[in-house]
């Protein structure tokens, strides 16, 4: 007899497990609250008039296995970026630029900014990262290996990367405040957390941001984000997996039943097994459990402009904003944005990154705007904690973020960006801010938590137990029938499908299919 599935949730998680599952001979029932699915892998156009989709929530790619692409047939194809960061020290026409290409240039422009000392000191953390990648990616699609198995991959690196604050390393491998802090933001992207912590959450971000594709890299996706998604409900769909959007679950027990509202009708489904791809806090909500407050630390910031801004280092924009561009990120700068934001203000300035996707990808931009040399710019501010929309209201929030994203942006370039804005359909300028409530309100991430909550190690810890393939697989809910195969499982967060991809072997294992 055919088992039956029920997925809660449509983002790309959702449907990687659905593309498995239907492939394996599973009924299978996506169920998406939205009018389409992809969760925050989708692509959109936030402005309207304009021929221009953006990735609009998550926009580059490291965490998805080559596994997980091949299997289920994802047309997804990567451009890897010469450049890797340009970071301009604050009050100079001087900046650090790592180009990948020329080691040369970047010994020179460490040189240049009074930090030549440090070059062989960040060569070296990224080549102890690069060995950790290589040794740990490939686990991602396995069982969890044990904390033992893991620390024997490891090797030498365990204590400074797992077990002591992420700072101490940074500290001791380079003395320059700017270069601590280019390493320090892969440890606070959407994670509220100083890098001498000792909740070691910024070690575990640190590690999700090094280990991606066994190399570290963080690529764009050619097409916009919304390549993955819609690969993977046509792969989905192909198999036989039944998709239901506008489809709100309003009820689940432990034993397998789903409610749902459609319009002005309830459906219900008695499920031999429940994959849960949304948030471990909205399962808890749905089974009427209580859970510990969530919350996400950022602002997301898509703008069109008419061309790119000069910078005041004489260098070519096209190299400047061809990798991750930093903006008041010195570790000192993290440090006090860490402060601010704990004592209830918005940092001053604003710490943030920014990358320009139409330079890898020009196709995301119709044919009029590509002549005319537009450009998109996707910002990503840190250390803004959910609870401040407790303090200002959502509204006067993004409201004073759009300030502080302008006067952080603009105190690093050569002249004001708001003139280089294009202007949409309605005449508004191209600049669209979404702070932490705003995410959570489209996508139910909640606190607007892009991870979902806490991310966990990516192995089981020495007392776990692994007694059955939903601990095996990182993706116990605890509960029997229901399952995690979202960014809240053992190994989720980012745009990977390994949440999704190890649900599934789970419950491939659970119902014998």
């Amino acid at each position: 007899m055919q088992k039956t599935i029920a997925i809660i949730g449509g983002g790309h998680n959702a449907l990687t497990a659905a593309a498995y599952l239907a492939r394996a001979g599973a009924a299978v029932t996506v169920l998406e609250r939205l009018e389409h699915v992809g969760g925050a892998a989708l692509s959109a156009t936030a402005f309207p008039g304009v021929d221009a989709r953006l990735s609009r929530y998550a926009y580059l790619v490291s965490l998805m296995p080559k596994q997980v692409i091949d299997d289920l047939s994802i047309p997804l194809r990567l451009a890897r970026r010469r450049y890797s960061s340009y970071t301009p020290v604050p009050g100079t026409d001087r900046g650090l630029l790592v180009d990948n290409a020329d080691p040369a240039a970047t010994r020179a422009s460490f040189a240049s900014i009074g930090a030549a000392a440090d070059v062989a000191g960040f060569a070296s953390v990224y080549e102890r990262t690069g060995g950790v990648a290589r040794a740990l990616f490939p686990t991602l699609t396995d069982p969890l290996p044990t904390q033992a198995r893991a620390k024997e991959l490891v090797g030498a690196d365990w204590a400074a990367l797992i077990e002591r604050p992420i700072g101490e390393l940074i500290e001791e491998s380079v003395a320059d405040d700017l270069v601590r802090g280019v390493i320090a933001t892969d440890g606070l992207i959407g994670t509220y957390a100083s890098t001498d912590d000792a909740s070691l959450e910024q070690n575990r971000c640190f590690l999700y941001h090094v280990i991606g594709g066994g190399t570290g890299d963080w690529d764009v996706p050619i097409g916009g984000m919304g390549v993955v998604s819609t690969s993977l409900e046509g792969t989905a769909r192909a198999a036989g997996a039944r998709i239901i959007t506008s489809a709100e679950v309003t009820g689940l027990t432990p034993d397998g039943e789903v409610t749902w509202r459609q319009g002005d009708e309830e459906h219900r489904l008695a499920a031999d097994l429940v994959l849960c791809a949304a948030a471990p806090s909205v399962l808890s909500r749905l089974l009427g459990e209580t859970s510990e407050r969530v919350e996400g630390a950022q602002v997301k910031v898509n703008m069109l402009l008419t061309r790119l801004p000069r910078l005041r280092q004489d260098i070519a924009p096209e190299a400047a904003f061809g990798g991750t561009f930093h903006i008041n990120e010195s570790l000192t700068q993290l440090d006090a944005a860490f402060a601010a934001a704990g004592a209830g203000r918005i940092p001053d300035p604003l710490p943030a990154e920014i990358y320009c996707h139409s330079l890898a990808d020009p196709s995301i931009l119709g044919p009029e705007l590509r002549t005319k040399g537009w450009q998109t710019l996707t910002l990503f501010g840190l250390h803004l904690p959910d609870r401040l929309v407790d303090r200002y209201g959502n509204d006067e929030l993004r409201t004073l973020l759009r300030a502080a994203v302008l006067s952080t942006l603009e105190s690093v370039l050569a002249e004001p960006i708001e003139p280089l804005l294009a202007v949409d359909g309605n005449g508004e300028p191209c600049l669209e801010v979404k702070t932490t409530r705003d995410i959570e309100q489209a996508l139910a991430m909640p606190g607007g938590n892009i991870f979902h909550g806490p991310l966990s190690w990516p192995w089981a810890d020495a007392d776990d137990p692994l007694d059955t393939p939903a601990r095996r697989w990182g993706v116990d809910s605890g509960h029997d029938r229901i399952l995690l195969a979202g960014a809240g499982a053992r190994r989720g967060g980012g745009v990977s499908g390994v949440g999704g991809h190890n649900a599934a072997m789970a419950t491939i294992e659970v119902l014998g299919l």
